[in-house]
């Protein structure tokens, strides 16, 4: 049999930017810098995609297969890396499955908080039920709970940003304009707050919806390939989600000094907290959430900065890749064993 490559596969489905792929793109980094031989691979190809130069700019192959069910299981079968790590619902079906008839080591991770509704519905529980066939992450203990006995809880990573100097008086929403998401409650908490500015970040199926019903202070971004560089622009993150994970979107910008103010969903409970900077409230209370922004509004540059330090901290302490890295790979070595090593 052939023998298996020193690269470790990362792979997904993806058409943009979200948690799943900053979560990837931070553990290709990681992988890498830690001296191992690493590829993102795309199931397929949906155009112009932010991955693709993020990747490039880090040194990071990334390589786009032809879509088809069979893609990944051939794949495998030619080149054989010396691990698959699955991201997704999609890469977990079909990447298990090749993987294991393939012999073929296989982690999956599951980052979805979310039940999702119709036929995504029914793929996830596909993915769910299809991952007690090999090791399994999750990104909150959240999910682990409903994945069951056997999954390992690891958080989300991220590398720091340099600390800053200015914490604007801006309020910004980062992510999916979708309900789960809970941009309607941002918008409403806008409202309430006319002297800040709110910045929407991110693109959805209610966009056009939200942007009938926003007020004169919001501001809709769309999907930026430069998020990195706009966090300097932002004051406070607000999550105001319905189900959450352990949002990639709050710790990178807790890690770029913007704390974040959120209900207490999923693993944002870790997060969003007084010692962190944070503003958290209980599930759903969106009033709340409000008037708490409102407070913040108040704080002077030199209030709202410590708050920002704070943030950052709280990420230097746990979310760092060197805190959560040599977990994922006691992962990968029992999944692998002596083809691992």
């Amino acid at each position: 049999m052939q023998q298996h490559s020193q690269e470790i596969w990362l792979a997904l489905d993806s058409r943009g930017a979200g948690g799943i792929e900053s979560h990837v793109l931070q553990l290709a980094k990681a992988l890498q810098d830690s001296g191992r031989a690493v590829r993102i691979l795309l199931l397929a190809d949906h155009g112009r995609h932010p991955l693709h130069a993020q990747a490039a700019a880090l040194g990071i192959t990334l390589e786009c297969l032809d879509g088809s069910p069979l893609g990944l299981w051939r794949a495998l079968r030619q080149r054989r890396p010396c691990l698959l790590h699955s991201h997704g619902y999609k890469a977990g079906i079909l990447g298990r499955t090749a993987a294991l008839l393939l012999g073929v080591p296989v982690v999956s991770t599951f980052h979805a908080g979310e039940p999702g509704r119709g036929r995504l519905r029914l793929y996830q529980w596909l993915d769910e039920c299809s991952g007690r066939l090999a090791p399994r992450l999750a990104v909150s203990a959240a999910i682990g709970a409903r994945l069951g006995a056997g999954t390992q809880v690891l958080d989300n990573f991220v590398s720091l940003a340099p600390e800053r100097l200015h914490a604007p008086l801006s309020l910004a929403f980062v992510g999916r304009l979708s309900h789960e998401k809970g941009p309607d409650r941002f918008l409403a908490i806008a409202r309430q707050h006319p002297q800040l500015p709110c910045l929407v970040f991110g693109d959805g199926p209610l966009r056009e919806q939200l942007q009938t019903q926003a007020s004169s202070n919001v501001e809709f971004m769309g999907m930026v390939d430069d998020m990195p560089q706009r966090w300097a622009s932002i004051g406070m993150l607000c999550m105001p989600s319905r189900h959450e994970g352990l949002p990639m979107a709050a710790l990178e910008a807790m890690a770029h000094g913007v704390p974040v103010a959120a209900l207490n969903v999923g693993g944002l409970g870790q997060l969003a907290t007084p010692q962190a900077g944070g503003l958290l409230c209980a599930s759903g209370d969106v009033a709340a959430l409000s008037a708490a922004i409102g407070a913040w509004g108040q704080l002077s540059n030199a209030q709202r900065r410590q708050r920002g330090q704070a943030a950052r901290r709280w990420v230097a302490r746990r979310f760092t890749p060197e805190a959560v890295l040599p977990e994922i790979l006691r992962c990968y070595a029992q999944a692998g064993g002596e083809t691992w090593r």
